[in-house]
């Protein structure tokens, strides 16, 4: 009966933990946003310990951060630590696709143009987490071709922390176009052109959070 008692906080706190990391990657909480254990709770419905064991695992991938006070809010970034994550990004993404490179067949081609017509269509709606999240389903379609599972890993916890930053950016932009740079990947693509396909990835990843910097 125990066992079975704490499967299901396991199985609670997991539920928790993977819907407030998608909320924060995507954009949906703003940096700086407090919340409250109790909060979280309530809005998914569990007691205090699975809120708190979700807290704690996303605190650990930097996703939140807690004070010595027991705050906890998202990450508001510094320049450096944008600059840092930014860096991070062409590294690992960059790699990513070009291990991707060798494994791209049309279908897969096919599917990222049909996800960056979704793209456009969530800037066309001007609406900023539907546009975090398919821009990343855009990238995380062509990196799992790399077959590098612990270097995605990575890239997501760069995502997951730069989640919050990436809303405010949006919201600077005022962007009415869908990233350039998804077509020049795409085309690079096409034609098996690595150096472009690095170029054009590590463009489309740093470029916008420069702005932010500037």
């Amino acid at each position: 009966m125990t066992t079975r008692s704490s499967d299901s906080q396991i199985a609670t706190h997991d539920q928790v933990y993977r819907a407030l990391r998608s909320r924060i990657m995507h954009g949906e909480i703003p940096p700086g946003q407090a919340l409250t254990l109790r909060g979280i709770g309530k809005e998914f419905g569990v007691s205090m310990t699975p809120a708190r064991e979700a807290v704690r695992r996303l605190a650990a991938e930097g996703a939140l951060f807690l004070s010595n006070s027991g705050r906890v809010s998202t990450p508001e970034l510094s320049n450096d630590r944008i600059e840092e994550l930014a860096a991070l990004r062409a590294l690992l993404e960059v790699e990513l696709a070009s291990r991707a490179l060798p494994r791209a067949h049309m279908a897969l081609i096919d599917r990222l143009q049909s996800i960056n017509m979704t793209v456009a269509e969530m800037v066309t709606k001007r609406d900023a987490v539907g546009y975090i999240r398919t821009n990343l389903e855009f990238h995380r379609t062509l990196y799992l071709r790399a077959q590098a599972p612990a270097m995605l890993a990575m890239a997501e916890t760069v995502w997951l922390q730069l989640g919050p930053t990436m809303r405010a950016l949006y919201g600077r932009l005022r962007r009415t176009e869908p990233p350039h740079y998804h077509k020049l990947i795409i085309a690079a693509l096409k034609a098996g052109d690595e150096p472009g396909l690095r170029l054009a990835v590590r463009s489309d990843v740093t470029q916008g959070l420069r702005l932010l910097v500037s």
